[in-house]
């Protein structure tokens, strides 16, 4: 049960608002957003996604730049609400096909229109786009997608020789494209988030993924879908095939959709379903079996004298050449008694950027994109105001890292094909698979 739900643009203008039960005051958006603008509690530069300010309590999500918050008095379950605003982002894409601040003003009567249909006093009613479609009329004003800020490196994909449409998932489920045609392609991005921990020594302390299959359908009359997957894909940790050897994907566990269909899962590993309107996750799964991490990091710290200490980072890609990892931060805690930190880096780097954060002692080192196979190094000259007494290593580290690798996945799991039912001899539509790895938790320890 929830009182408010609005949504703020990264200047902290309000640009969706809806009270559902009166409970909260009116002025919630701006203590809202002071307190996150402004948020200096428990050491950290970032406001959790859930607190409380004078008994109100505020759960927030960042969606491309904006901010997604509801607000409530009761004690609800903050997972339940978080899933709860990234679904109604996720609604609001599909109807707007472009989920941003000039595409909610242009279609503000059509978000306030979902927004009752998805939550009535308060309570949760559906988030389904394809339920939706039979309560709401309005039809969407689509932006144009030529007006649109260029892709970031993270967010283009590759497949082969061919760069993937950058507006093609750009579109609104329920618009027709200009002169009333519709272009036939259905999307399956299999999204990785790996957790690995390393020791000093730099063995694989844990590992873990978090994986999920989506897919975003913009084929008319649903037809049906069979998803193949991986012949030698083994589910539970005690379900070895003898059949299958050392190279056989392991995962710990797995939920499907509910338009899925299991029928043939366990003979040939394939998936058969109706796709609903918009964007939904097939499957999402978990595996903790061992495998190989995308980047090795190593961590040497020196005193040089009394007041100094020299630092040196080295990134190591181990992923085939042919890919490019793009966004890479490398974040490091240093002494709190560090002053000054001079950065050198290697000769004829480009793309890459160094900053120390004063506010928390961290060192922060950006690089614009890694081709598989290569080692980048960084040197860091610190300054303490103080002798440091015990051991610097102590009082620096754990490295950590965030990263986005297109078409490359940790865990080996494919789609080997997807089928669609054809209606017709000449009906062809437009395949992409897409594959992503990203850093849920990347942590060297020192």
């Amino acid at each position: 049960m929830i009182s408010q739900f609005f949504v703020l643009s990264q200047r902290g203008d309000n640009i969706v608002f809806r009270d559902y039960r009166g409970e909260v005051p009116k002025g919630s958006a701006e203590i809202f957003f002071r307190k996150v603008k402004f948020w200096k509690e428990d050491g950290e530069e970032e406001a959790p996604p859930v607190f409380n300010v004078d008994g109100v309590n505020y759960f927030h999500v960042k969606v491309v730049g904006l901010l997604f918050v509801a607000t409530t008095r009761a004690n609800v379950s903050p997972s339940l609400v978080l899933e709860l605003l990234q679904r109604i982002a996720r609604v609001i894409k599909d109807y707007l096909g472009v989920l941003n601040e000039d595409s909610l003003r242009k279609n503000f009567v059509l978000v306030y229109e979902l927004l009752d249909e998805v939550i009535d006093f308060g309570y949760v009613q559906t988030t389904s786009t394809e339920l939706l479609k039979s309560y709401v009329f309005n039809e969407p004003l689509v932006v144009d997608a030529a007006r649109l800020q260029p892709l970031s490196p993270a967010a283009i994909f590759m497949q082969g020789t061919k760069r993937m449409p950058g507006t093609a998932v750009t579109k609104s489920v329920v618009a027709n494209e200009p002169g009333g045609r519709k272009r036939e392609e259905i999307f399956v991005d299999i999204i990785e988030k790996i957790s690995v921990t390393f020791s000093s020594s730099g063995y694989i302390l844990t590992s873990e993924i978090d994986g999920t299959i989506q897919m975003k359908s913009y084929l008319s009359g649903n037809p049906e879908i069979r998803l193949a997957l991986n012949e030698d894909l083994s589910i539970g940790r005690g379900d070895y095939r003898s059949s299958f050897g050392s190279g056989s994907v392991i995962l710990d566990d797995c939920n499907f959709h509910e338009s899925v269909r299991l029928d043939n899962f366990d003979l040939d590993r394939t998936l058969t379903l109706v796709p609903p309107d918009g964007e939904f996750p097939v499957m999402n799964y978990r595996m903790t079996q061992e495998f190989k991490p995308p980047f090795r990091i190593n961590t040497l710290i020196e005193e040089a004298g009394a007041l100094k200490a020299e630092v040196i980072l080295k990134v190591s890609a181990e992923f085939p050449s042919s890919i490019t990892a793009n966004t890479i931060i490398v974040q490091m805690p240093l002494p709190k008694y560090t002053t000054r930190v001079n950065f050198e880096l290697e000769p004829g780097a480009l793309g890459q950027t160094t900053d120390f954060k004063e506010a928390n002692r961290r060192l922060e080192w950006g690089l614009k994109k890694i081709v598989g196979g290569s080692e980048h190094t960084l040197r860091a000259k610190l300054t303490f105001s103080q002798e440091l007494h015990g051991n610097i290593t102590k009082e620096a580290g754990p490295v950590s890292m965030t990263f986005t690798i297109p078409m490359y996945n940790a865990s080996r799991l494919q789609v080997k094909y997807l089928q669609i039912a054809k209606k017709s001899s000449t009906y062809n539509p437009y395949r992409w698979v897409r594959y992503v790895t990203q850093a849920n938790s990347y942590v060297a320890r020192i």
